[in-house]
């Protein structure tokens, strides 16, 4: 199988991410889409992050309707913080017989030069861009890359950090989540 890993904090996961990852697995070559949750991100401050149990949770939650789409919460037992490069390295391991492909924003893909390791991701690993408005340019080494496809999927504008805020304002946000991880948020009391 071709499986594609949809990395994030995913806190909250919400409706975009859904759309974005059954469109990769409807309407691209990748059989399945394995959100992969990360404990913690070299480029995120952890302060503000659920626990990991409860941030998993909601993915299972909202992914259990969709057969091609799973949660996975893999790096939640490697050292921290962790690369991308040691996730993948690790699934092609365990997983000899799936070829592993990773998933990502156009804003993820101007900073792909960044990451540890990154040319090692590109020799062996597809990457499927989804487009995102953002600042800045691509590096000229990633247009027209062999192993770089951008999909023609919806553009989301929505963000986790925008669902925090608003349900700590007291707004309703109630249809930008999956309905089992709206029902979970409220039961917790979460982002309040």
């Amino acid at each position: 199988m071709k499986i594609g890993l949809y990395f994030g904090t995913f806190n909250p996961i919400h409706i975009g991410h859904l759309i974005i990852a059954n469109h990769m697995a409807e309407h691209s070559d990748l059989d399945q889409i394995w959100f992969v949750v990360t404990p913690q991100s070299p480029f995120k401050v952890k302060a503000s992050l659920l626990d990991n149990h409860d941030r998993f949770e909601m993915v299972y939650r909202a992914t259990a309707d969709y057969p091609k789409l799973r949660a996975n919460d893999i790096e939640f037992r490697m050292p921290q913080p962790n690369y991308t490069i040691n996730t993948l390295t690790y699934l092609q391991e365990k997983y000899p017989m799936h070829e592993f492909a990773l998933i990502m924003g156009e804003d993820n893909l101007k900073s792909l030069h960044k990451w540890k390791n990154y040319e090692l991701i590109l020799a062996n690993h597809h990457i499927y861009v989804y487009p995102r408005l953002s600042e800045g340019k691509v590096e000229s080494q990633f247009n027209q890359h062999p192993q770089i496809h951008h999909v023609d999927a919806p553009i989301m504008e929505l963000s986790s950090t925008f669902i925090r805020k608003s349900i700590k304002a007291g707004k309703n946000i109630k249809p930008m989540l999956p309905e089992h991880v709206w029902e979970y948020v409220d039961e917790m009391n979460f982002y309040r």
